[in-house]
């Protein structure tokens, strides 16, 4: 283990140029070299700068590390300019370069990160591996056919934007993410907003629609880049710096795209007479100004298999059936349903009997 170290000009004929197998806590890693990890392999590196290290072949600044609160910066490899097979954990991977794939990072995870300004001569600036939470943007590659700035990645709640050469290729999946072009209903292609792109200030501004357009779901770590709560309003932001003084709880681009304001005035307003609020339509999936687009029960239908029961659904959307025979204790009989366009159905098998049987259904 070592603390407020500095690690200058080392080289290692294959793993770790700088360190092997360490805990390296506030420490400096400059100018080492290595065939993979030039700076650091098979270890741990918390709250330490790592820059100007160079790999042969894997992992210019890191390999197969764990890597939280560092910046990595201005390292080179031929695969993974800054990491290869890690985990970045708020990290700053800023100006690193790869001779082919992963400029910034090659087959690794990046959590609440920031990766920009890396450049790749043949592939791309992130390669293989986890977006989540992460901004990635004005990176650099080649506008070569089948090259963007993320490739082979699965994204969860990031920002994928203005890079050079296209931003996101063969994805292995991708949900909530702020990027052209976007291949899932649950993201969009607005601009993020940042509050000075061109002066590499990427937070957001207080209009993004990247404000409460996350899912909870794939939130990993309690704070941001910042170190500030990763959840503000109930909800996460997209990218890596969460909005801290936001008025509405309600995602700022589900708000835009129907016109209304963000300042919080609608959030808990019945805009169109349903009887819903503009909230409860945000969690549905349902259109705030349309009377006739509900969460509503159509009247089950008994059959030789039970009861059947139909609700006007949507199909981006997850639901669930309670049931009761007597109205006082509602009990969960089915999760994770997949909503289907206009209407769902769930069949209760067990309802055989006379009853009486009663349902609800909501929105996961």
């Amino acid at each position: 283990m070592l603390s407020n170290c500095l690690l200058v000009a080392n080289a290692a004929g294959y793993y770790g140029g700088g360190a092997y197998s360490s805990t390296l806590n506030n420490c400096v890693l400059s100018n080492n070299v290595a065939n993979s990890g030039g700076g650091i392999c098979f270890g741990i590196a918390n709250n330490s700068l790592i820059s100007s290290n160079r790999a042969i072949s894997y992992g210019g600044g890191v390999y197969s590390n764990v890597v939280n609160n560092c910046t990595l910066a201005h390292n080179y490899a031929e695969y993974g300019g800054a990491a290869a097979y890690s985990t970045l954990n708020a990290c700053f991977v800023i100006g690193n370069r790869a001779q082919n794939n992963g400029g910034g990072a090659y087959n690794s995870t990046a959590n609440n990160s920031l990766i920009t300004a890396n450049t790749s001569t043949a592939g791309t600036a992130f390669y293989g591996g986890i977006l989540n939470s992460c901004t990635v943007v004005t990176n650099i590659t080649p506008p070569t056919a089948g090259i963007a700035a993320v490739n082979g990645s699965a994204i969860t709640n990031s920002i994928i934007y203005d890079n050079s050469g296209g931003n996101i290729i063969n994805t292995k999946s991708m949900a909530y993410v702020c990027s052209i072009p976007y291949i899932d209903t649950r993201g969009f292609t607005n601009a993020p907003l940042f509050v000075n792109e061109a002066g590499g200030d990427f937070h957001l501004q207080s209009n993004s629609p990247c404000i409460n357009s996350g899912n909870n779901t794939f939130v990993s770590g309690t704070n941001d880049l910042d170190g500030n709560p990763r959840i503000q309003g109930g909800t996460v932001d997209l990218g890596a710096y969460e909005f801290q003084n936001l008025f509405s709880v309600i995602s700022y681009a589900w708000l835009q795209s129907y016109g209304l304001p963000t300042d919080g005035s609608v959030d808990y307003a019945d805009l169109d007479g349903t009887g819903m609020n503009t909230w409860q339509k945000w969690i549905a999936g349902l259109n705030p100004t349309n009377p006739a687009s509900i969460l509503v029960l159509q009247p089950p239908a008994p059959n030789t298999n039970g009861i059947t029961v139909i609700w006007q659904s949507v199909s981006n959307r997850m639901y669930y059936v309670l049931s009761s025979t007597n109205l006082s204790a509602f009990v969960p009989i089915q999760s994770n349903i997949l909503g289907q366009a206009g209407f769902t159905s769930f069949t209760d098998a067990s309802a055989t009997n006379r009853g009486p049987y009663f349902y609800r259904v909501g929105v996961q």
